[in-house]
């Protein structure tokens, strides 16, 4: 994302990751032969869910990591398991706020304040707008998940299906509202362009999300949803050892504080 932002436009970047991993996703579900006719009743779930767990949720990442080093943008996607627990003891009736789950709400946040250097003076407002787009997209794709669980879950469609049709509405949404100026900028840069359509695209969207749902089935929901916990620690590591970026201590104190929220949130589950 942080590579491709030196060529196109943030919503471009949206379009292209969702058009790329669209095509596997469609395939797997074509062969699995998940998709029905009949799913479409509940369009309007599916573009709800388009919006929230991919349009929104994948602008506010991009627009992050332009403004922030990559390592501390990674870092901040592992607060989306607060967002999630926050919203679904504010709008699900079954989920119960506990001391612990609360105690591992505000250890979590604290560890966002931190990262985004709110109590420091002088600091650019790069920095915050770069936390604040980050905060955005972990809210959307957390308040998705309260969603799928409300109005999704019970209509009891294959996973394969649901994907399909999430990316599919998001796919045609973005059509209406990208502009495409200078989209063609990408392919000048043949590593840039392989990291958008293999690694962001196919790879990062379309595959990631046929073995996540491959792991629910196999392994069960909660074995899959420990997967939010490596995306931070490998962008940590890929932003510190490998691109070279200068990753400050409070930034890896950050990102233990609020794992530890979340580990404080799973742990009273």
């Amino acid at each position: 994302m942080k590579m491709a932002s030196e060529y196109i436009s943030s919503m471009q970047i949206v379009f292209y990751r969702v058009l790329f991993g669209f095509i596997p996703v469609l395939l797997y579900a074509l062969i699995s032969k998940s998709i029905k006719i009949g799913h479409f009743k509940h369009s309007i779930h599916f573009f709800v869910m388009s919006l929230l767990a991919t349009s929104v949720y994948y602008y506010g990442f991009v627009k992050g990591s332009t403004l922030l080093l990559s390592g501390v943008a990674g870092a901040l996607s592992g607060s989306i398991p607060l967002f999630a627990f926050l919203l679904a003891i504010t709008f699900l009736k079954d989920e119960r706020a506990t001391p612990h789950k609360i105690l591992g709400v505000v250890i979590g946040f604290a560890g966002v304040l931190v990262i985004a250097r709110v109590f420091e003076q002088g600091v650019g407002g790069s920095n915050f707008e770069g936390v604040a787009y980050m905060v955005a997209g972990a809210l959307s794709v957390g308040s998705s998940f309260v969603y799928a669980r409300r109005f999704i879950s019970p209509l009891n469609i294959p996973a394969a299906a649901l994907t399909t049709y999430q990316l599919g509405f998001a796919l045609v949404s973005l059509l209406f509202v990208t502009n495409f100026d200078g989209a063609n900028a990408i392919w000048a840069n043949m590593h840039t362009t392989l990291g958008m359509v293999l690694g962001l695209g196919l790879l990062g969207t379309g595959l990631a999300y046929i073995i996540y749902y491959y792991i629910v089935e196999t392994l069960g929901a909660v074995t899959a949803s420990s997967a939010t916990y490596i995306p931070p620690v490998v962008a940590l590591f890929i932003g510190a050892f490998i691109v070279g970026e200068h990753i400050e201590l409070i930034d890896y104190v950050s990102t233990l504080i609020i794992f530890a929220g979340v580990f404080l949130i799973k742990k009273a589950r």
